[in-house]
């Protein structure tokens, strides 16, 4: 679906007023609560404001001009510190403020309940006399000292579990992926074909961080699976071919008999999908666009699906099912490739037995984990529903920020079974 102007024009507005609003919490929290020294707050007020600036305008920046698109990566990094911080912030602040809560009621006696007066009793002067009550407790001076030391070591303590969670992110980020090994039964699948193999990776995101060091060690690991087909399930790339051929050229080195087979992603569309189909044809791999293709022989045979994505199935060239299983035998037993885990039970329903998608990276980085398992249904991983099966990569790769903290990179190795 192409969005419409005004609905990304509310979606840039509504980010950039939370975007902002994070700031503005950091600089009091980290700064203006810490000191009183007007040199160290304008300091806070500048670096948050050059903080805060390229991130809001990474979006549109890295359309108009790709070669902006590392610069972008910087700000997108900063919006996962910034994430950690705002955390370990609200974290460390909820906890200041149960201390302080307790310590503030401990040791105030409860109030003695007054006795019901008899009513067989008539009441005397003393009871008819005006009670006058006694005056509040005085309230305590606030120790601004005492306060100042709380803020700093709040801000201190979150600057450290901040950094120690990017850190452990980015390390994870530039980890090579683990391989996950699934098998699923797939009904029609002849018996000459029990055991066949498919590597899936999806999600790459070649681009200015992800290059060919990244590709040629993900290639490695492919072909020590010993596949006997890759299926690459969209956003290989972000950027363009010219400056991006290189790196993805890495993929000429996958070894499997069956071939390699990819499919487009969103992303691919940033960057002019049909450009991309055609390098990466030219590079050997088979591209399938809304088509199908049949692996095997007389002697056993199943077709690999193929549609385009699904966020542009309303635009002219997109997600078409009905287009990919035109002329193909329904009796055969059939691979779905689609970017997004989306239209899983329609496609089910057309015998496509088996479904691998990516595109959720199963959230990337946590708080996003929570978010996305929310959003998605199928978010990550296997899912069955009776003799159908749908697999959905947490991503070969990453995407903007450089983080990866609860949801690791993954290559797939799934087997067939007959």
């Amino acid at each position: 679906m192409v969005e419409s102007p005004l609905r990304i024009i509310l979606f840039i507005l509504l980010v950039s007023v939370a975007s902002v609003y994070v700031h503005v919490y950091l600089y009091r929290r980290l700064f203006r609560d810490t000191s009183t020294s007007r040199a160290w707050r304008t300091a806070g007020k500048v670096l948050l404001t050059a903080l805060c600036v390229p991130l809001l305008l990474s979006w549109v920046v890295t359309r108009i001009i790709p070669s902006a698109f590392i610069v972008a990566v910087f700000a997108w990094t900063w919006m996962g510190v910034a994430v950690y911080l705002l955390l370990s912030l609200a974290l460390l602040g909820a906890v200041r403020w149960l201390v302080a809560r307790t310590r503030g009621h401990r040791g105030v006696a409860a109030p003695l309940a007054t006795p019901a007066p008899d009513p067989a009793t008539p009441p005397s002067l003393a009871d008819l006399a005006v009670t006058v009550p006694p005056p509040p407790p005085a309230v305590p001076p606030v120790d601004e000292a005492r306060r100042l030391f709380l803020s700093r070591a709040t801000a201190g303590g979150a600057v450290l579990a901040a950094g120690g969670l990017t850190g452990y992110g980015m390390w994870s980020a530039f980890h090579p992926p683990v391989v996950n090994e699934v098998a699923v039964r797939l009904p029609g699948l002849p018996k000459a074909l029990d055991g066949f193999t498919i590597v899936h990776m999806s999600d790459i995101h070649v681009g200015p961080i992800i290059q060919r060091r990244f590709m040629d060690e993900l290639v490695r690991r492919a072909n020590a699976l010993k596949p006997d087909l890759v299926a690459i399930t969209g956003d290989l790339v972000d950027g363009t071919v010219a400056d991006l051929r290189h790196s993805v050229a890495a993929l000429q080195n996958l070894q499997a008999r069956a071939g390699t087979h990819f499919i487009t992603g969103n992303h691919e569309y940033y960057w002019n999908a049909s450009t991309w189909a055609d390098a990466l044809t030219g590079l050997g791999i088979t591209v399938l666009r809304n088509r199908h293709v049949t692996i095997g022989d007389a002697g056993g045979a199943f077709d690999m699906v193929g549609v385009d994505d699904w966020s542009m199935r309303n635009g002219p060239k997109g997600y078409n099912l009905d287009a990919a299983l035109q002329g193909r035998n329904p009796d055969r037993a059939a691979v779905l490739l689609a970017h997004q885990p989306s239209n899983w039970d329609v496609a089910a329903k057309a015998g496509m037995g088996l479904q691998l998608s990516g595109h959720t990276h199963g959230g990337q980085f946590f708080p996003f984990t929570v978010a996305v398992s929310a959003i998605w249904k199928h978010d990550a991983g296997l899912f069955q529903d009776v003799d159908n099966h749908l697999y959905v990569s947490r991503g070969t790769g990453f995407w903007g920020p450089p983080l990866r903290v609860a949801a690791p990179s993954e290559i797939v190795k799934v087997t067939l079974l007959a």
